[in-house]
Parts: structure tokens; sequence; C-alpha cells
């Protein structure tokens, strides 16, 4: 399961592409999780622990690619779609940095590909800023102050004291992981979904599609309807979904889709922790519904009561077994949850922040963000919105089989936030690009 980002700048006189490469690689090297590999360990039985890559090389992991001239954004969109269904290096960290070229004196694009058992999408953001000249800097000065500490890896053999406090720990929370999964079991469907492309088995390719819609108009609507932007980007999503489906020909399904919504469980502190630490809800999103602002009120209402019950409840919950079974389960089990994925969801929907301040590299604004969700196993679709600059950008990733019309669906996105904003203000607005 691969996420990632394409972030899209504008070039700058003098700033080339060896330049960009060597920042890349720098920058990359000096983030500490970047150096970090999973390998086996004795105890406990069948456990694996996150070590630092003795033989750690940066030039391993960043490459160049040009794409050809013409639309660059259309090119690099394809591109990294192709760059995203290629598996990752066993045995060295998980990730990959591509910068994507085009035209002499055109943007350029830098796309980062994580494997989320690396980070989770907040994680991912905070790794990802790192290559940014703002966060650079200010790391850099953060790291000279402290003498620039090593990152010691992880001994095999747990400290007495730590696994005590673990079975302890364990008692506590067993009930809690009970209920969720007698949440799981009891929210598992096994009716077959109408739309075809939910129910295509996995073919491991991948496409990539964007959309942009306008972050004041956002507000707007949020003013004049109540309720959070992401019950919006929702309800937006929802409406996309239905068009899309009429667009194909198909009929709406017996039952709504379900969305996972991720929700993070990181504490005000919780930026330096490693790993994931997250929980979700589940959504029904409302494509029966004709209306816009119908759809939007139901989004609210749900989300209202997702959120009363809390993110630690219900099967939304289910990524929270991950950090109560042991290592030997792991191993055994997580096929089996993986598998699960689809009878649990039909499609992954996730907001992800970014710093609200510009940001460039090597002195390149930055001008667009299109942030990339995971697709687990069985699943065709996934929706991940940032906002930066004063719009929203949407990046949709999709089984290529499965989604052959992505880019339809990605136009569907701007057209029903277009429609949603004449219904709920009343003023007619162009459709974003």
């Amino acid at each position: 399961m691969h996420l990632g980002a394409l972030a899209v700048f504008a070039p700058t006189p003098g700033t080339g592409p060896d330049r960009i490469l060597d920042l890349l690689g720098t920058r990359a090297a000096a983030i500490p999780r970047l150096r970090m590999c999973v390998r086996d360990v004795l105890l406990p039985v069948g456990g694996k622990a996150w070590t630092v890559d003795k033989d750690f090389d940066v030039h391993r992991h960043v490459s160049y690619v040009v794409v050809d001239d013409g639309d660059f954004m259309a090119e690099a969109t394809r591109l990294a779609g192709e760059l995203m269904e290629r598996p990752l290096g066993r045995g060295l960290p998980p990730w990959r940095m591509y910068l994507i070229g085009g035209a002499a004196g055109g943007p350029f694009a830098v796309l980062v590909k994580l494997h989320h058992a690396l980070a989770d999408g907040m994680r991912a953001v905070a790794i990802g800023a790192g290559i940014f000249d703002e966060i650079a800097a200010v790391t850099s000065a953060r790291a000279a102050a402290r003498g620039r500490p090593a990152v010691a890896p992880r001994s095999w053999l747990p400290d007495p004291r730590e696994m005590a406090g673990m079975a302890l720990g364990r008692i506590g929370e067993v009930g809690r992981a009970l209920g969720v999964g007698a949440s799981v079991v009891r929210a598992g469907r096994l009716d077959l979904r109408g739309t075809t492309a939910f129910t295509a088995p996995s073919s491991g390719t991948r496409r990539l599609a964007t959309a942009e819609l306008d972050a004041g108009d956002l507000q707007r609507i949020r003013r004049a309807e109540g309720g959070t932007a992401n019950d919006i980007l929702l309800a937006v999503v929802a409406g996309a979904l239905r068009r899309w489906m009429a667009g194909r020909g198909e009929p709406l399904p017996a039952a709504d889709p379900r969305a996972l919504v991720p929700v993070s469980r990181r504490g005000p502190g919780g930026a330096a922790v490693t790993g994931n630490r997250l929980s979700a809800y589940l959504l029904g999103l409302p494509v029966s519904a004709a209306d816009p602002r119908e759809r939007l009120r139901a989004v609210r209402s749900a989300m209202d009561r997702n959120k009363a019950a809390g993110p630690l409840k219900g099967a939304g919950a289910v990524a929270v077994l991950a950090d109560q079974l042991p290592p030997l389960a792991h191993r055994f089990g997580a096929p089996l949850a993986a598998n699960a994925a689809r009878m649990l969801f039909d499609v992954l929907v996730t907001s992800v922040p970014l710093p609200r301040s510009a940001l460039s590299l090597g002195g390149c604004p930055l001008t667009a963000l299109y942030p990339m969700a995971p697709l687990a196993r069985g699943q065709s679709l996934a929706v991940a919105l940032t906002t930066y600059g004063g719009r929203v950008h949407v990046g949709l990733v999709a089984d290529g089989k499965a989604l052959p019309d992505l880019d339809r669906l990605a136009a569907a996105v701007a057209e029903e936030f277009t429609e949603l904003y004449a219904v709920i203000t009343g003023t007619d607005r162009a459709p974003a690009s």
C-alpha cells in the first residue's frame, strides 16, 4: 500500500534539474525516518522492527524522469500513476522520490512515494514537508542546536519492564479490541455493490487524476449551510460518484457506497511518534439523494453521529486492532484483514492538512500539491484532498483497469462542487480547472 503526493512547482531563472535533484537528495537524507528499514527480530516471535539502514544511499531513492513535451500536467499525472504502481525495493527504506521535468523553462513536479507502513497520512505530511525550503531551514537549525543526535536502532531484545507494561496495557485494551471486532462483523456486507468498478478484482495497475476547487467558495458554502469543510467535501465526492455512475450508464446501487474516512489519533505532541496512529469512521455516501443540499445534510448528520461515538468505536476503528495484536498474529491476520476491506467499505476519502504558509523548493514556488491515498487490497478508488494557496487540490488514485475513466470522475468532482455552490448560495460559479 503506497501513499504519497504530486507537488508541482513554477520554475525560477537559474534553477535547473541538477540543483533540484541535489536538494531532494540532501534533504531526504537528513530526515531520520527515511533511513529506516524493516528487519526481522528474534523476540517477540514473528516480529519485525524498524532499524537504521547501515548501507543507506539516497541515490537509490531519488530519480529524475523527463516527460514528453505538451501538456505537462497531463503527462506528469499519467507518469505518476505508473510510478505509483511499481513495487518498492525489498530490504531498503520503503520510499522513493521522483523529479519530473518537462520542457526547458517550464514547470516541474516532485512525486513522493511512501509505503503506508513507514508513515500514516499525518506522519507522511511531516516527512514530505522536509523537502521544502522553509521546513528544511527550520529543521537544519534545530538539528544544529541539538548537535545532530543519531537515530539508534531499536534492540531486538525488549526491556523486561517494557514487556510487563505492555502486558498490563493489553489486558486493559482487550475489551475495546473485542468491541471493535464485533462492530466489524456487524458492519460487514455480503451484498454485491451495483457499481462494477467497486467489485472489479485488483489488477495492480494505478491511475491518477486531479481536480481543483476554490477554497474561498468552500468556506462560503460552510458559512451558509453550517457543518465542516470536510462534510462539504464528502458531500461533493458523493455527488461526483452519482454523476460518474450516470455517465457510465449504470443504475444507482441498491445501497449507498461506503467511505472509510481516516481520523488521526495523534495527540498534540504526536507528530514525533513513528508509525501509524489512525482510526476511521465509516460513512454511507448518499449517492441515492438527488438534491445536492440533501446530500450535504445527510453527510453532516452521519458524521455528527460518528463524532459523538468517537474514533475508537465502531467498525471504522478497525485500524486500532493493529495496535493490539501481537506480532505473530499480524503475520497471519494481516492478509485476512486486508481482504476484509472490500466487505467493509468501497472508497477511501481522506483530508490531508498542509502548512498555511507559502512553500518552495530551491526558490521555486509550490503551485499545487495533490495527495495520493493508498488503495487497500480489493479496493478500486481512493480520494485525498488538501488545501493550499486558496485552492482545494483533489488527488484521485484508482486501479487502472477498474476505473479507466478516472478523468471523468475528476471532472465530475469539479462539476458537483459548482452545482452545490450554486444551490447553497444562489450564485453561479464557473467550474474550477
